[in-house]
């Protein structure tokens, strides 16, 4: 192993534990029902939570490796998170993505139980998220019963190929009756757009109690609001 793959896994060990911690300090998580990971593309690598492990017995050191390809242990002593498959299938169809988060925070989880896409209700919504936030199919008996958290990395690909979904502008999704998996092209980002899509998720189920038929908002404000925030276009923030 060369010094700098080993660098590598230091930095993707520290980005994947920083993940952990931030979703642990912002309420996404309970007990231990969650994890996050960070990948290195280049090295074919990702590091990610070791399983039900408690979030103050966490350091850097105790993220496992994981082959993005391989799926297999690459270095680390503990067992990686029950989810890695997931993980793995992920990073393995959407190189743009970085890392990935995993929660049960309470309003997005929600959606997911009652298997309903979030839908985008306004600028709040649209300044993260291009368009509603999808949910999946459910897992057929065969994909629960064998290789149930690789089929259920393989429904994500599947619904964001089928419906051509930019999984950069939509980076997250539901499994029914499961809860959400969040993504960006950095640890930090995965992490910002998993407080957002708590945000969202809260916002929209108070929105659709006062008024059940409040519409969806119109698509030339949501694009115009996506766009001023990402893409070559944009323009929110300061340069650089």
């Amino acid at each position: 192993m060369s010094n700098g793959r080993k660098s590598s896994y230091r930095a993707i060990r520290e980005a994947a534990y920083e993940a952990n911690m931030e979703i642990y300090r912002c309420g996404l998580i309970v007990l231990t029902w969650g994890n996050a990971s960070a990948a290195d593309h280049d090295a074919g690598v990702f590091a990610i939570k070791p399983s039900g492990v408690a979030y103050d017995e966490l350091s850097p050191g105790k993220m496992v490796v994981v082959g993005i390809g391989s799926g297999e242990v690459v270095d680390g002593e503990s067992r990686p998170s029950s989810d890695t498959a997931t993980h793995q299938r992920i990073f393995a169809s959407f190189a743009s993505v970085g890392a990935v988060v995993h929660t049960h925070s309470t309003f997005a989880t929600c959606y997911a139980q009652a298997a309903s896409p979030i839908p985008c209700l306004g600028t709040t919504h649209a300044d993260h998220f291009a368009g509603p936030v999808p949910v999946t199919r459910h897992p057929s008996a065969q994909e629960i019963e064998a290789g149930y958290e690789a089929a259920t990395g393989d429904i994500i690909v599947e619904h964001f190929r089928a419906n051509g979904i930019d999984p950069l502008h939509v980076p997250a999704v539901l499994l029914p009756h499961h809860g959400p998996f969040v993504w960006g092209r950095s640890a930090a980002e995965a992490v910002e757009n998993a407080i957002a899509l708590e945000a969202v998720a809260r916002i929209a189920l108070h929105t659709r109690a006062i008024g059940e038929a409040v519409p969806p908002i119109p698509d030339r404000l949501q694009r115009k609001h996506f766009q001023r925030k990402h893409g070559s276009d944009a323009y929110y923030g300061q340069p650089g």
